[in-house]
């Protein structure tokens, strides 16, 4: 669950003599309260997951992380196993991309099977406060599982996410580019190449330096070098109850 984002319009109605007030501390001119305003102004977001697997369970399980640093071989002998023998299902991805569940939610598509997309609104963005504007862009290929897979055969479709996702913001919301985001997480929470536009106010924790790839650095990267990303060392975080970090452990890619 998480609070849903204020409302301007509202402010007022918060500030009246229904809003309980008890203080939390003083300090000469300075004080803080924990503030409880009428019900009908107090609503909550609330995300379901129904039937839960014990992954889903694990990860949002509060637990402890750690740094791992993954070599392009220790991506092809212990990520890409795990990918594919344990990672959570894409089916609902395959939903979207087939029309077959939100269809009204979507912002844009590129229909080309090469370097299409379908960009929507992501689960966690309630579509009213723009400065929290969080979108994804999910590729119709199915063959490229994440980060590690691209190199220069991946421009042409890398290039026209950039391109045509933010012009898509621009005229769906009235952002311009040079106030939004656009980046790859890696480890991603789902193994189907997506890229995250977010706005620039957005304080997301998957912006993290050990997580978060700017998809401009990505092609960049991959211009000035193809294999770039089937090659370089990756550092990311991971959870301690995950299969993948239990995967690690056995091959001797973390000292503990």
């Amino acid at each position: 669950m998480e609070k849903t984002a204020f409302d301007a319009n509202i402010v007022q109605e918060m500030l009246t003599e229904k809003t309980e007030l008890v203080e939390t501390l003083k300090n000469d001119v300075y004080s803080t309260y924990k503030t409880f305003p009428d019900k009908t102004l107090n609503g909550m977001k609330t995300t379901l997951i129904y039937p839960a697997t014990k992954q889903h369970i694990a990860k949002y399980s509060e637990q402890e992380f750690h740094i791992v640093q993954e070599s392009g071989e220790d991506y092809k002998k212990v990520t890409l196993p795990y990918v594919k023998n344990k990672a959570l299902s894409n089916q609902w991805v395959y939903n979207i991309l087939n029309k077959e569940t939100e269809a009204d939610r979507i912002v844009f598509e590129d229909t080309c099977p090469d370097s299409g997309f379908i960009l929507l609104p992501d689960m966690k963005w309630d579509r009213k406060d723009m400065d929290a504007l969080y979108l994804q862009a999910l590729v119709h290929r199915r063959d490229i599982l994440s980060l590690r897979d691209l190199d220069q055969s991946h421009l042409p479709l890398l290039k026209n996410i950039l391109e045509k996702g933010l012009s898509a913001i621009k005229e769906k919301y009235g952002i311009p580019a040079n106030k939004v985001r656009s980046y790859l997480h890696y480890q991603p929470s789902y193994y189907h190449l997506h890229v995250h536009f977010a706005h620039i106010k957005l304080d997301n924790p998957g912006f993290e330096a050990d997580r978060a790839h700017l998809l401009t650095d990505v092609i960049e990267n991959i211009e000035m070098k193809s294999l770039y990303y089937k090659e370089k060392t990756l550092v990311f975080k991971v959870r301690e109850d995950d299969h993948l970090y239990k995967a690690f452990l056995e091959h001797g890619c973390i000292q503990k």
